[in-house]
């Protein structure tokens, strides 16, 4: 081989080099309105941590978007379940970084590293309405462990990461369905199959199993644990644990008449989100306090109702940004059991994410407590405005895009976020 040649070779392997290096480096998965399936792409993010690889999370860039190591298999990923990417070089990888990074710019980079072990707390047993949650992680592929009250009892919470209450009662008023549905074959189930637990568990009643349920549950979040729950799970929630210390239940539901001074005895300041609330001390009313606005929504309406998300600082507020991440920040509201929260009886500590300013209607919040988090999230189901008893399930696969159901998995997501430095 001539000189000559040598260095025209030499020549062709630099350039080689030079368009190797330059070739893309990076996955970014867009979830703005490019993406197809903006669900799914959760699920990928889900996948990708569990694969040991890391992922940024790129707050209000593109409505949330995801950055990855180029791998095929995480292409190929991408392909099988029809989530929207792009392959990009270095420099544009650079290039986004830098624009996040510019302080006038209301964007930031968030690491995730660790898929949280997630745990949904549910009953066994079939009821007859299905719940958004357990709906969007199946449809995501994010696995999840399903326990009930004999596993939180016997102390098997510290094994998970995030927790969710499926639509549930707190109270032991088994949902205040008595007036409706007290002689359904399912009701009677229910209540059977609750009573049992209880008894195999050393408590004389329900009430008194889910009151010790939800201590349980609160230990789990002052410990570091991180609490999502929607509808009912919100406020019957936090109504039991103000009642923790006073009977609120009527005979037909414990066998004993309610404190006629629960009222006076509520300690609010052991509740997670609210105050001064009045119970609804009828159990023929589906109701448990006033704190639901499910009335206020009613009378505005389907078309009327919506509920629009705040724009928070992604630089310094970084939690409740990553919470809100939508490519959509007005969401067509859903009602529920627990419809939204009446801000009036909100703690000053609460933040609020999503309202609806013109009847004072918070639909979605979070807070800290101790070491851990907590986000309730009103309504039932994003993608069913009245979601009945015995309606069926809402088929995710009509509805990919959903902003609704995308504040949940922000939630999933949200554990796996590397801890930053207080800014200063």
């Amino acid at each position: 081989m001539t000189k000559k040649l040598l260095q025209r070779v030499s020549m062709l392997t630099l350039v080689l080099c030079f368009a190797l290096s330059a070739e893309a480096s990076k996955i970014l998965i867009p979830m703005d309105d490019d993406q197809s399936n903006h669900l799914k792409a959760y699920g990928i993010a889900f996948w990708v941590l569990q694969n040991d690889i890391e992922v940024e999370w790129l707050l209000n860039y593109r409505g949330g978007a995801f950055m990855i190591d180029n791998y095929p298999d995480v292409t190929a990923e991408c392909t099988i379940r029809g989530v929207s990417y792009q392959v990009i070089a270095d420099v544009q990888a650079n290039q986004i970084y830098g624009s996040i990074a510019d302080p006038e710019v209301n964007q930031e980079r968030v690491k995730l590293e660790v898929p949280p072990k997630v745990a949904v707390y549910s009953p066994k047993s079939k009821l007859p309405w299905d719940d958004a949650v357990t709906l969007v992680l199946t449809y995501a592929e994010i696995p999840y462990t399903v326990i009930y009250d004999e596993e939180v009892v016997r102390g098997e919470l510290p094994k998970y990461d995030w927790l969710h209450l499926h639509h549930e009662d707190f109270t032991g008023q088994y949902g205040k369905f008595y007036r409706s549905f007290r002689n359904a074959a399912w009701y009677q189930e229910e209540v059977r199959n609750q009573e049992s637990t209880a008894a195999s568990l050393g408590f004389s009643k329900v009430s008194d199993m889910k009151r010790t349920v939800a201590l349980e549950i609160k230990n789990f979040v002052v410990g570091g644990g991180f609490l999502f729950t929607m509808c009912s799970g919100t406020d019957s929630y936090d109504i039991s644990l103000a009642a923790q210390n006073t009977d609120i239940c009527e005979s037909m539901f414990d066998g004993d008449p309610a404190d006629p001074a629960a009222q006076e005895k509520l300690r609010f300041e052991d509740g997670f989100a609210f105050r001064d609330y009045q119970l609804e001390r009828d159990p023929m009313v589906y109701e448990f306090s006033s704190i639901d606005a499910t009335q206020d929504h009613a009378k505005l309406g389907q078309k009327n109702d919506f509920f629009t998300l705040f724009d928070f600082s992604a630089k310094w507020d970084v939690i409740p940004t990553m919470l809100t991440q939508n490519h959509e920040q007005v969401i067509a509201g859903f009602m529920g059991q627990t419809t939204a929260f009446r801000a009036q009886y909100l703690r000053p500590e609460v933040t609020i994410m999503g309202e609806t300013r013109s009847i004072r209607s918070a639909k979605y919040i979070h807070g800290t407590l101790g070491q851990g988090q907590w986000t309730y999230y009103g309504g039932h189901d994003p993608e069913d405005y009245r979601h009945l008893v015995n309606d069926p399930p809402t088929d995710l696969n009509l509805h990919a895009n959903s902003p609704g159901y995308r504040l949940i998995l922000n939630n999933i997501l949200f554990p796996a976020a590397k801890k930053k430095e207080q800014k200063t």
